[in-house]
């Protein structure tokens, strides 16, 4: 039962891991007018990868100093999901192994 919820949360950081590179890309080519914003199915999704990603993003642009144009901020929040889906993978071991070792090397 743990190892089925272990890899439903997996299955949603992965997810997420995806909706953050889809968000910065779709912002870049929006920027750059590749996309036109005002094409109502390009609005919809870019609308709908802002409004999943933003409320992650935004703690960490106001941590972050201001770089002018460019945006770290999905990068760190990329290393903060693998960084995450790690730890979950040790806790996940050291629950079914017992190894609890395993959560500090």
């Amino acid at each position: 039962m743990i190892t089925i919820l272990f890899q439903i949360v997996l299955m949603l950081l992965n997810l997420y891991w995806w909706a953050v590179i889809l968000a910065a890309l779709i912002s870049t080519l929006v920027s750059f007018n590749v996309l036109d914003s005002r094409n109502r199915i390009v609005w919809s999704i870019a609308d709908f990868l802002y409004r999943i990603t933003e409320p992650a993003l935004r703690p960490i642009r106001n941590w972050l100093p201001n770089l002018g144009p460019v945006d770290i901020s999905p990068l760190i929040l990329l290393i903060l999901i693998y960084a995450a889906e790690a730890l979950l993978g040790r806790i996940h071991d050291a629950l079914l192994f017992g190894n609890v070792r395993g959560l500090f090397l």
